[in-house]
């Protein structure tokens, strides 16, 4: 039976005519299917359904995803990221895990991220906040001095004043959430392709709200602090007030960015 697919023309290009025809035949498209954005149940036989083709440097994974939370693309992620992706499509568990290592200096230190819902004038938005667990060095760099917020600034993240202020959009960067977990934050690529600038050992789970309003808004908040500023905070409250107070020692930079895939 034909199937109600959206196939982009990046996604065509990507998997060839002849495997596109088919799937729009229904010869290779599964009649019902788990969202691989809201995690719910969707049938591309009675409802417009979006082909999403994650591509790493060898394998590609397709999956499918209701039209009205994604459309038809190509997300570009690792081979790492896409076993991770394959193990969500096939139900393995994905626990909470610590970040690896940031590429960013000889001296490394791991990325700690928490998601969480902030109030922007009387709005939820989903945002990520981003703390290491030691100093971060320039690559070659000798200094013990901590250059988190320098790199970040000299990327294009802006300082935070206000928290009731939405941050600004930043260029080439975006947050891959694939099968409802948070996959990487990726940053533009020397070669033109998003590198993952952080990235999951396993998938991140995120709350419902959070995906909830990651998809209404298609964008993420990344605020981000030292090591040692903002610490684990149990409860969204918390964490907010532990983010004004660094955004009042002029310890906090941010930027709005797109969501990749899902």
């Amino acid at each position: 039976m034909p199937r109600m697919l959206d196939v982009s023309d990046d996604v065509r290009a990507e998997i060839g005519d002849e495997e596109a025809d088919r799937l729009l035949a229904g010869e290779d498209a599964p009649g019902s299917y788990d969202c691989t954005s809201c995690r719910t149940p969707g049938n591309s036989e009675q409802e417009r359904t979006s082909t999403v083709l994650f591509v790493g440097e060898e394998t590609a994974v397709l999956a499918f995803a209701h039209a009205t939370c994604i459309p038809s693309q190509v997300v570009p992620v690792s081979e790492e990221q896409l076993r991770g992706a394959v193990r969500s499509i096939t139900g393995e568990d994905a626990a909470r895990t610590p970040a690896a290592p940031i590429p960013t200096s000889d001296r490394q230190a791991t990325l700690g991220i928490t998601c969480g819902l902030v109030l922007i004038r009387e709005e939820l938005h989903p945002a990520l906040v981003v703390e290491p667990n030691g100093p971060i060095a320039r690559p070659g760099s000798t200094s013990l001095d901590d250059d988190f917020l320098p790199l970040l600034l000299e990327h294009g993240f802006t300082p935070v004043t206000d928290m009731n202020q939405r941050p600004a959009p930043i260029e080439g960067w975006s947050a891959l959430l694939a099968m409802g977990k948070l996959h990487a934050v990726l940053q533009p690529g020397t070669t033109g392709n998003q590198s993952a600038w952080w990235q999951a050992h396993q998938p991140l789970a995120v709350s419902d709200g959070w995906r909830t309003a990651a998809n209404k808004e298609k964008a993420v908040l990344m605020y981000a602090a030292p090591s040692g500023t903002i610490g684990h905070q149990p409860r969204e409250d918390l964490m907010r007030q532990a983010l004004e107070q660094a955004a009042a020692k002029g310890l906090l930079v941010a930027a709005a960015m797109p969501l990749a895939g899902t």
